[in-house]
């Protein structure tokens, strides 16, 4: 039997928001982005949504430094999602996107030495270099049409200002830049700790014995369901079909024992390695190579558990996911200051 990994949990934790600032290299969940490489950032359409064709927003970033690379000294990988709840359908990634940057050392933003954990008055981030958008942090190629002092990434996010915070603001000209504002459409911001895992297997984990199939089975046909069933079929017949297990159903059962270990877990880091998935029949046949003609890796996989800490549950279609995968060049190809897509695998319960 081969030897468990050491897989890392990730886990959210309010902090105090500056230490969330580009300068400290942060893992964290929701807010806008801390970017890496401040110039020059995605443009709108690198994160516009492949299903709506309206702009993404800000999930997560995760702090991953690639140590046998110079020029990955700093390295984050950066999830967006798509806000439109129509958008997100089952075992389909198109609603959410991924990109890796990476720094050396010695780059064009941030001191070699790490900073003092202080509020600074004048922050280290991308508005040093081009014009943001006020909601969502990131370029804002558009500005109010009335006052020219705000700049927005989309039409759609200027209207979530205007309607915030702007209508009142360029009426009076009293426009506040420096005041960070909070909007509906972001999530809750946290930073991301880690600690490795400590597993040890149950006993049989992801088997039911005949014993319990068959209990289960007794129960089921004690119930109306049940009972209608079995007016339909021959006892012996159900209890067969009791008795069976499917893989998925295994695998369902693999991954709920494995993650209730550590039940708060929002996110699995296991570069190299494999996703812990919740279906074996919807897992990716094959995953595209990197653009540099490198193979992609597992790198890390977002959990469910997740959302509970998103504000996104509500009535009828919401955000939803069995485990986000994503995949990353095994190489970490020197992409310079720029930003490049990498590739998320959706996988659903259905």
């Amino acid at each position: 039997m081969a030897a468990e990994r050491n897989v890392e949990l990730g886990y959210v934790e309010e902090t105090e928001k500056f230490l969330l600032k580009s300068r400290f290299f942060p893992s964290k969940v929701g807010g806008v982005p801390a970017w890496l490489s401040l110039n020059p950032l995605p443009s709108a359409e690198e994160l516009t949504c492949r299903v709506c064709s309206k702009p993404t927003v800000f999930l997560l970033q995760v702090y991953a430094p690639d140590s046998s690379k110079t020029f990955a000294f700093h390295r984050t990988v950066f999830i967006f999602i798509c806000r439109n709840d129509n958008c997100c359908k089952a075992n389909c990634a198109d609603n959410l996107i991924v990109l890796r940057s990476q720094l050396p050392k010695v780059n064009d933003f941030f001191r070699s030495q790490p900073p003092a954990e202080v509020p600074i008055e004048n922050e280290i981030d991308a508005s040093k270099y081009a014009k943001l958008c006020r909601v969502c942090g990131g370029v804002g190629p558009k500005t109010c049409g009335k006052c020219g002092c705000v700049s927005y990434c989309s039409k759609e996010h200027q209207a979530v200002d205007w309607k915030a915070y702007h209508k009142r603001e360029c009426s009076t000209n009293k426009t506040d830049l420096k005041a960070e504002k909070s909007y509906a459409v972001l999530f809750p911001e946290f930073e991301i700790v880690t600690e490795t895992e400590i597993y040890t297997p149950k006993k049989d984990a992801g088997q039911t014995s005949e014993e319990e199939k068959m209990r289960q089975y007794k129960e089921f046909l004690e119930s109306n369901k049940g009972s209608d069933l079995s007016t339909s079929f021959p006892e012996k017949e159900l209890q067969s079909m009791a008795s069976q297990e499917t893989v998925d159903d295994k695998q369902i059962r693999k991954f709920k024992e494995r993650i209730s270990a550590e039940p708060d877990q929002i996110l699995r880091y296991d570069k190299g390695g494999e996703p812990l998935w919740i279906s074996q029949s919807t897992c990716p046949v094959s995953i595209p190579d990197c653009s540099c003609g490198a193979p992609r890796q597992f790198e890390f996989q977002v959990l469910p558990h997740l959302l509970s800490h998103l504000q996104v549950d509500k009535l009828g279609t919401s955000l939803d996911w069995g485990t986000l995968c994503v995949y990353t060049c095994s190489n970490s190809c020197d992409v310079g200051n720029q930003y490049v897509k990498e590739y998320i695998f959706k996988q659903d319960v259905v």
